[in-house]
């Protein structure tokens, strides 16, 4: 088999509370994209790697890997995931597999790769990776005070990277924009047209990086598995 990589990178994380965007934060030796780029880059099934960026970003060329193409961002990740489809156009065909990844997830375990890609290799749809609620859940007023303690039995957290057909995946997305809608992942496009994407069980340990702490876990975790 083989699939084509989009990776969104044109956020700019307001949370993570840097200048520079959370995606180029240094991490043992590397920055954080380096690191969500390298289980793929090194992977001989990946046929290429489309990066959505945003405009004038002043980073890339200091990271930028051979080979890594380029488009510009969207406004929201669902318009920069299609902007990085339309521009793999030429080469990708209806049938093929597109794998999309946070810029900002270093620690994708190369089993649970192997895990999603083994699973949903011959399913006509495609899935993404989760982990299975194991908290509490809260939901909260407008006080942030507990209005109801949600039953977490069948929910799950989505995680990346989320694996779909080309032709399907960009058929969601055009879809959803066109019905003034903005999917937060790629799964959820898929499933306003009542598609049914599979969970695949994956590793807590793949977290995005949303706050400068995070670092501190991600390079735990990156130095345990070296």
């Amino acid at each position: 088999m083989r699939y084509w990589l989009v990776m969104p990178a044109a956020g700019i994380g307001r949370r993570f509370g840097s200048e520079r965007p959370k995606q180029y934060a240094p991490l043992r030796g590397r920055t954080v994209i380096q690191w969500a780029l390298a289980p793929f880059l090194a992977d001989e099934r990946c046929a290429g790697a489309m990066v959505a960026l945003a405009a004038h970003d002043p980073y890339w060329p200091e990271v930028a890997p051979p080979g890594v193409l380029t488009v510009a961002g969207g406004a929201e990740r669902s318009h920069s995931v299609r902007n990085a489809l339309a521009a793999l156009a030429p080469r990708a065909a209806a049938e093929d597999w597109v794998l999309v990844h946070d810029a900002a997830r270093p620690c994708l375990a190369p089993e649970d790769l192997e895990r999603l890609l083994g699973e949903l290799g011959e399913h006509p749809l495609g899935g993404l990776l989760a982990v299975p609620a194991a908290d509490t859940l809260k939901r909260a007023d407008a006080h942030r005070c507990v209005a109801a303690t949600v039953d977490r039995t069948g929910l799950w957290r989505a995680l990346t990277p989320q694996m779909f057909r080309y032709g399907a995946l960009c058929h969601a997305l055009d879809a959803a924009h066109a019905a003034g809608r903005v999917p937060t992942d790629e799964a959820q496009a898929l499933e306003w047209l009542d598609a049914r994407p599979v969970l695949v069980a994956g590793s807590a340990g793949n977290l995005k990086i949303t706050t400068a702490a995070d670092l501190t876990l991600a390079a735990a975790l990156l130095e345990a598995s070296a």
